[in-house]
């Protein structure tokens, strides 16, 4: 499995949220290619962006600090938030961006994704938000009737390269990760699947290794933000623990 550290990007800064709520966010970098550039040089083997100002307005926000971030870093770097047009997807995939994540889009227009999909094979994922099991979008602002299994299905035959589950209850609330939730996704479908939300130590990650190995279908990844700020958890030891 990989880790990707997270960096969420509000108002051209690094923070983090709690569930989500913009009003929750605590400024933990005010350069965030500087972040990203300490992530890479402890280790990290890919970076995970969000532009959380364009994840609620529905176009890119902070483009600006994303390219300062490419500039700064040779790791691969997957990034989601308001990107719903297949123009944002080819401008991002042309400027360094190793793989995009659609999330509202991957609800409200399946034919983007596919058509992305099937232009950049291997390089887009879904991101499926979930608040008690039904998907979130428009930055977790907005919550469907549909399920996270429904959605996930939908792209089975589609060619995305990973699906990202978050559970928005856990994400920056220190509440440890929902593996069972994460694990069963990852059962159910063919394709590759990332936890994200929650991970608050190297006990967590430790939780995650053991369920996955012992899933019918492990996972490919997990996604760590807040606990890495807080000091909780270091990317060195991070990266290390899933590997094994």
């Amino acid at each position: 499995m990989i880790f990707l550290p997270a960096i969420d990007l509000k108002d051209g800064r690094c923070v983090r949220l709690v569930q989500g709520k913009m009003a929750s966010a605590t400024v933990f970098a005010d350069d965030a290619a500087a972040q990203a550039r300490a992530f890479a040089n402890a280790g990290a083997e890919w970076l995970h962006i969000v532009d959380l100002n364009g994840a609620f307005e529905g176009k890119p926000v902070n483009d600006k600090v994303v390219q300062q971030i490419l500039w700064a870093v040779r790791v691969p770097v997957q990034l989601g938030g308001g990107i719903r047009t297949m123009a944002t997807i080819d401008f991002w995939l042309g400027h360094s961006v190793a793989r995009i994540v659609l999330g509202t889009a991957a609800l409200r227009d399946p034919a983007l994704v596919r058509d992305a999909c099937r232009r950049y094979p291997g390089q887009i994922a879904v991101g499926i938000d979930a608040r008690d099991g039904r998907v979130a979008t428009a930055g977790w602002g907005s919550v469907s009737n549909v399920t996270v299994l429904d959605l996930a299905k939908r792209y089975e035959d589609s060619g995305v390269a990973a699906l990202i589950h978050t559970d928005i209850e856990r994400d920056g609330a220190m509440g440890g990760p929902n593996i069972k939730a994460t694990i069963a996704l990852a059962e159910a479908v063919s394709i590759p699947v990332i936890l994200s939300g929650g991970v608050s130590s190297l006990d967590d990650l430790k939780a995650i290794r053991t369920a996955s190995q012992a899933a019918k279908r492990p996972l490919a990844g997990v996604i760590g933000g807040r606990a890495l700020y807080d000091g909780r958890l270091e990317v060195g030891s991070a990266v290390a623990e899933l590997k094994d």
